[in-house]
């Protein structure tokens, strides 16, 4: 019989003991019963390690805290550092950018140096930190900026000293994010066991599961918080979910001997550089027919670094003139391994997917921004005594989403799996492109609607008049938000999904890092457009597209302009995916390297055998 190779020096639960990493069952037992406490359908993971448990109470605690933040920022900026709509929303979404860019710089670190654990936990305590110094900003007299009497007409500004640290503390919170944002979901995806049949099919519905988590958390912000910083104060608003991060952030350490943890691997930017600089060197060298025939590592040594080898496909020949032999040296930077080049492969495909979702993410934008100022011009009582933040409105994304999820996942995964015999249903690219359509959808439901609304600010004879509401109720707006909500189920899941899944799998925080960056360069778009057609249209004071006096403006046009591209980016993904082509499962490449090495042991086992 041939000799066993464990999986568990790759992939495994482990605590301390003496020094060593092993398993423990009674933890498991521990965390189970986390989620035996709470009312709520999770058989689907009942033989998954339930160590994603504290994992998860994190990303409910962190998403609680920046859409605490995110989703009423808007309002802080224009009602208390008496910022205008254009550089409120401009500079919303320039530091939403810098949010999600920064967790490349975090999946970097963690995939080269100090791996998923460690950067997660010392990203986590700068991510605190911003937290900390952003509700003493609202805090602390000296540091809080003048209030507006209700019947002003030009507001006192804050200091710069006032302005300078409100944004110091927003940033230092954007560089946490960095280390944070690409490693908690791989962390958590990490918990299941991709040699183990019933786990990866369980994993299948983990990012469903997450994501569910994580905007539970921003429901909570988008009710409980914004009415606390609408109606109590924005201190005790920021310093609820300082407190509920802090909490979160010692629960996940509590449970870290108990994690599986997947050790890093090298520089995998280094890695992908050699490759591109070695397939230019040989340029002229022709690539053999036989892929056989290119260079490539013995099974045994993946095993022994703890890596999975990939595979050779067809695609981008070029690159396999790096594996190819026969230059002038050997080096690393002169010949590569098919390995390696097949990690290329796979991240210079997702490329063109990658640049797809730039205009959804800047769809996004726009919930957080000019979606909640329209809903500061329009009614928002019910009864006479409650009135409605606007920030709340982007709650209705949220529970939209939610119960997307929860149709997707128990619903349309069942049905769609009996007539494509695909274990997801659908492809992650079909899940998608139904998200792309939708943001077509959502557009143009929002262009109707401002034209409504700015037909009854005429009739009215508002237009003159910026902080005039219209005789019109907020819930006009649901139908934008609610489909908003039902576009993230399907493309922000399923984004998620695809740069975790077809990422190599020493480079997923770095996939996982894509995912977050299409958020990040989506606000920068935004803040590009808004300044753009600002400056084009705004010159006359009435032809504008987006002024500070909503009731003035063309907005409509600007929602118009944002459906167009959307139309034109489904087009340009229909293109890019129908050309795409998955990634061979990690795990199956892997068990033919286990057998060829266990293949390999056992001649020489017969050898020494017949030798002695």
């Amino acid at each position: 019989m041939a000799p066993q190779i464990s999986k568990e020096s790759l992939f495994s639960a482990p605590k301390l003991e003496d020094g060593k990493l092993v398993h423990s069952s009674s933890v498991k037992n521990l965390l189970h019963s986390c989620f035996n406490s709470i009312n709520f359908d999770m058989t689907v993971f009942s033989k998954v390690s339930d160590s994603w448990c504290s994992v998860t109470v994190y990303e409910v605690f962190e998403r609680m805290a920046f859409y605490g933040i995110a989703s009423n920022l808007v309002i802080y900026l224009t009602s208390k550092l008496h910022e205008g709509t254009v550089t409120s929303s401009r500079n919303v979404t320039n530091w939403g950018g810098a949010i999600w860019i920064t967790p490349i710089l975090g999946a970097y670190i963690a995939d080269t140096h100090w791996g998923r654990y460690w950067t997660f936990t010392i990203f986590s305590s700068i991510y605190i930190l911003g937290m900390i110094i952003l509700t003493l900003a609202v805090s602390v007299p000296s540091l809080r900026p003048p209030e507006c009497a209700k019947d002003a007409i030009v507001c006192p500004k804050a200091s710069t000293l006032q302005v300078g640290i409100f944004y110091f503390a927003l940033y230092v919170l954007a560089l946490g994010t960095g280390g944070t944002k690409p490693n908690i979901s791989t962390i958590g995806a990490d918990q299941f066991d991709e040699f183990d049949p019933k786990e990866k099919l369980q994993k299948v519905s983990f990012f469903n599961w997450w994501m569910f988590s994580a905007f539970f958390g921003t429901l909570l912000a988008q009710t409980f918080l914004i009415y606390i910083q609408e109606n109590v104060g924005f201190s005790v608003g920021y310093a609820i979910p300082t407190a509920g991060l802090i909490i979160s952030l010692v629960i996940f350490l509590a449970g870290t001997p108990f994690y599986r943890h997947k050790v890093q691997r090298g520089n995998p930017f280094g890695r992908m550089a050699r490759v591109i600089v070695a397939a230019a060197r040989k340029w002229r060298i022709k690539v053999p027919v036989d892929a056989g025939e290119l260079h490539e590592l013995e099974p045994k040594v993946y095993v022994e670094k703890g890596r999975f080898p990939i595979s050779h496909t067809s695609n981008l020949r070029f690159l396999d003139k790096a594996a190819t032999k026969g230059g002038t040296s050997n080096s690393a930077w002169n010949l590569c391994p098919v390995s390696e080049v097949e990690e290329t492969k796979l991240m210079i495909k997702m490329l063109p997917i990658w640049i797809a979702m730039f205009m959804p993410s800047t769809m996004i934008a726009q919930v957080n921004t000019l979606f909640v100022k329209q809903g500061t011009r329009l009614g928002r009582h019910m009864g006479s005594h409650f009135e409605i933040p606007p920030g709340c409105l982007t709650s209705f994304v949220t529970m939209s989403m939610l119960v997307s999820i929860v149709v997707y996942d128990r619903v349309l995964v069942k049905l769609f799996r009996k007539i494509t015999g695909n274990p997801r249903g659908i492809t992650i690219l079909q899940r998608m492109g139904i998200g792309l359509v939708i943001h077509v959808i959502i557009m143009a439901v929002a262009y109707i609607t401002e034209v409504k609304r700015i037909h009854v600010v005429k009739e009215e004879g508002l237009e003159g008049e910026e902080k005039a509401i219209a005789p019109l109720t907020i819930f006009i707006l649901l139908p934008q938000f609610i489909l908003m909500g039902v576009a993230d189920a399907f493309v922000e899941v399923g984004k998620l999904e695809f740069f975790y899944d077809q990422a190599p799998e020493s480079m997923q925080s770095i996939g996982t890092a894509l995912f977050a960056s299409t958020l990040g360069v989506g606000n920068f778009i935004s803040s590009f457009l808004l300044t753009t057609v600002t400056k084009i249209t705004g010159r006359k004071e009435r032809g504008g597209w987006i002024l500070n006096n909503l009731n003035a403006s063309r907005l409509y046009y600007y929602y118009a302009l944002l459906a167009v591209l959307n139309f034109l980016n489904v087009i340009f993904f229909l293109v890019v995916s129908r050309h795409y082509v998955y990634k061979r499962e990690t795990n199956e490449a892997f068990e033919g390297t286990v057998e060829s090495v266990a293949l390999i042991e056992k001649g020489r086992l017969d050898k020494n055998k017949q030798h002695n």
